[in-house]
């Protein structure tokens, strides 16, 4: 069983930044790749980014070079740096795990979800 918990939501302007984290319960953290999704208000839950146990990423096509995801094994912890930051990446942000070292992007591949925290953006 994993548990996961999201933290570094907010508000901030158009243009600002934020990092978000996910701490990660669990003694096979590292055996896990994990991903961020996100959820805007009536829309599909799309996938963000992932990593996977070597470090092996893939970023979506929309946060490609404003968003970076990394992770920290001692901490067993995932995080996503975000910069450039535009009203429309507004969103509730998931963290998410799955069993297997090697990323995917399709939110079914991945079995453990947190709760989300909430991302504004204002213009």
């Amino acid at each position: 069983q994993v548990q996961l918990v999201e933290s570094g939501g907010g508000l901030v302007q158009a243009g600002g930044s934020l990092r978000l984290s996910c701490a990660a319960s669990g003694r096979t953290f590292d055996n896990y790749a994990m991903g961020w999704f996100r959820q805007a208000p009536g829309k599909e839950r799309e996938f963000v980014a992932a990593i996977a146990w070597n470090d092996n990423r893939d970023h979506a096509d929309s946060v490609k070079g404003r968003f970076t995801i990394s992770r920290d094994n001692a901490k067993n912890t995932v995080y996503l740096q975000m910069n450039v930051l535009k009203p429309e990446d507004t969103a509730i942000y998931y963290c998410a795990a799955r069993t297997f070292r090697t990323i995917a992007t399709m939110r079914s591949n991945y079995f453990y979800w947190g709760q989300g925290t909430q991302v504004t953006v204002s213009s």
